[in-house]
């Protein structure tokens, strides 16, 4: 079969869906990925054939109004940032998905790409298959990712109807640019005013979901889905680890971690600051990772590390505890090595995670961006390290993941579509 597998996003949104096209591919199928410029390197070096979307998401998250967007944490704010940049992205993928998508069986997608999907899927008369990272089909179990836990205890009416209010959200700051591109590019209809959540293309193949069941079981009220596990991505088999790490990892106990992935700050030397004042109250060891431009220090005491970028698959085996923004990929990164987690959320589902990990007891509570200071972050990486409580249950549930294919599951499912 050949799929075409859409991808937009930061690395984190990109990354499960490389692993998962390795997989397909393992199986014998052909996968074409579609995703944003930057990332074709790292793409094709996984062995996957590379379409690129116009763009680079990386330069859009450290401009200096995406910078203080995040920092600031408002959703509303981001999206409508967001929107407004989409006017002309929305026809470069229109052009891009249509000249990588002619051709193919199959087309996956996960909230990232999901509009020019369905589009696509339209225009070409190609089965859409929905695959994501975090919930979002709508349950009566528990809220939508951008509502606190507490909602939930307005009932299951509520609940259902906050997961609604999420799609719709995502939908409308996009609605006018996607419209566009049908228009302009695709020769298409607009999408209904609510979107395309009920039409045909999205209710005819089962749902796949690439988070584990023993971290979010799946609702009793989703029909057709599937909860397949993490999709996780190893390093490449080039790739290797810079000595000097191996070196800061050798020279005693191991450390915790700290990075805010792709969620850049305003003034990243303060960001680091923050963080070595904290250090210095706990006196612990520590590996600072910068990110897209996330933080940067010089002159670092010798119990800290500074590094670019290295896979979490790898790295979080060695050390002793995650301090990270709450993505979905470097939460999965986090619980499936079993190590305890901090949440310090920017937007989004970031709030999400933090506080399921929270609740799932193998984590402290999230701290908001906003409200980090150093005292609070020593506090939090405390009781990560001494917590022996906090950390069975972590090293528990990191069990009950690794146990779990989550590539195989969904591959399984994939090759036993009815097209």
């Amino acid at each position: 079969m050949k799929i075409a597998i859409i991808a937009l996003g930061s690395q984190g949104d990109v990354q499960p869906y490389i692993a998962l096209g390795k997989g397909l591919i393992e199986a014998g199928h052909n996968v074409r990925l579609l995703t944003h410029e930057n990332f074709g390197t790292t793409v094709q070096s996984h062995g996957l054939e590379f379409c690129s979307m116009k763009g680079n998401v990386q330069a859009v998250v450290e401009s200096p109004e995406m910078r203080a967007l995040l920092e600031k944490g408002d959703f509303i704010a981001i999206t409508r940032q967001t929107a407004k940049l989409s006017q002309q992205a929305a026809l470069d993928w229109a052009k891009d998905g249509l000249a990588g998508c002619i051709g193919m069986d199959l087309i996956i997608a996960g909230v990232g790409g999901l509009n020019v999907g369905v589009a696509l899927a339209e225009k070409l008369n190609i089965p859409l298959l929905q695959a994501y990272v975090f919930p979002f089909t709508a349950t009566r179990a528990f809220p939508g990712i951008l509502f606190p836990p507490l909602f939930g205890k307005f009932g299951g009416t509520v609940n259902y109807f906050s997961h609604q209010l999420v799609r719709q959200l995502m939908w409308q700051g996009f609605r006018s640019a996607d419209t566009m591109a049908r228009k302009e590019v695709l020769d298409l209809p607009a999408a209904p005013f609510f979107g395309t959540y009920t039409s045909s293309i999205m209710q005819r193949l089962p749902v796949l979901y690439g988070f584990s069941p023993s971290v979010i079981a799946p609702a009793a009220d989703w029909k057709n889905t599937h909860v397949t596990g993490y999709w996780t991505l190893e390093p490449a088999a080039n790739w290797v680890a810079p000595p000097a790490l191996e070196t800061f990892l050798a020279a005693g106990k191991p450390p915790v971690y700290i990075g805010f992935g792709s969620m850049s700050n305003r003034d990243p030397e303060k960001t680091a600051q923050l963080v070595l004042d904290a250090l210095a109250q706990t006196g612990g060891r520590a590996i600072l990772q910068s990110g897209w431009n996330g933080m940067s220090a010089t002159n670092l005491p010798e119990n800290v590390f500074l590094l670019e970028s290295v896979p979490h698959s790898w790295l979080f085996d060695k050390v002793t505890a995650v301090v990270h923004h709450g993505g979905a990929g470097t939460t999965a990164a986090g619980l499936r090595a079993g190590v305890p987690s901090l949440v310090i959320p920017f937007f989004g589902d970031q709030g999400f995670w933090g506080q399921h990990v929270a609740d799932l007891g193998v984590g402290t509570a999230p701290i908001s961006r906003q409200h980090l200071t150093s005292e609070k972050l020593a506090r939090g990486l405390q009781n990560l390290v001494t917590d022996s409580s906090l950390r069975a249950r972590a090293a528990e549930l990191g069990k009950k993941v690794r146990a779990e294919d989550g590539i195989k599951n969904a591959v399984q499912v994939i090759n036993q579509l009815e097209l």
